[in-house]
């Protein structure tokens, strides 16, 4: 069964304490949901039209489940936290099995 996952590309971070708060609740949220983040802040090197902001990539065991995660109570209220502190790309992916 192919793995799903999230890749969310920061454009612009305008309220860094509504990320924070963010970062609190969606961590867990994403843990409890089975995912596990790849990769999240590290060096980014963009090409094309890409924007060498803050990239994150979170793994789980199918795309189902990541497309659940993305709707559970814990991480709507992430996203809550977060409000308009940032403008983001986010998708969810289903990988190559």
């Amino acid at each position: 069964m192919p793995k799903g996952y999230w890749v969310s590309v920061y454009r612009t971070i305008s309220d860094p304490e509504k990320l924070a708060a963010y970062n609190a609740l969606a961590g867990p949220a994403v843990r409890a949901a089975g995912g596990r983040t790849l990769v999240r802040c590290g060096r980014v090197t963009a090409h094309d039209e890409g924007i060498a902001e803050r990239t994150v990539l979170v793994e789980f065991d199918s795309f189902e489940q990541a497309v659940a995660a993305r709707e559970s109570d814990a991480y709507q209220e992430a996203l809550a936290a977060l409000a308009d502190g940032v403008e983001r790309d986010f998708r969810i992916v289903e990988g190559i099995d």
